[in-house]
């Protein structure tokens, strides 16, 4: 939700923001619904980009272990370089230190 609050900042920072995850548009829609989210979602079923950016992981809760999708933000310049990754993103703050790391580049 801070990444939809934020925006106006991001677009004021020439920056684009966009969620990814592998559920289907459909699901996607709703979600950004339920949570009033104006950012736009990628959905990648196949998890062909999810792989390629190392975020389709090992993970584990109440000691079962299962594949899924790391949180994580990747800040791309207008080359297409990848100029900074933030891992295991907490929300907290989150969206104010990407803007701040957009607007230094």
């Amino acid at each position: 939700m801070d990444f939809s609050r934020l925006k106006p900042k991001f677009e004021r920072a020439s920056t684009t923001v966009i969620g990814v995850s592998a559920d289907a548009v459909a699901a996607q829609n709703k979600f950004k619904a339920k949570h009033s989210l104006t950012v736009p979602l990628a959905s990648d079923p196949d998890r062909a980009m999810i792989e390629r950016y190392g975020v389709w992981v090992k993970k584990s809760m109440y000691g079962k272990t299962f594949m899924g999708i790391e949180r994580a933000t990747f800040l791309v310049d207008g080359a297409g370089v990848i100029r900074k990754v933030w891992r295991k993103v907490k929300v907290e703050g989150h969206a104010e230190a990407v803007l701040a790391a957009a607007k230094a580049i």
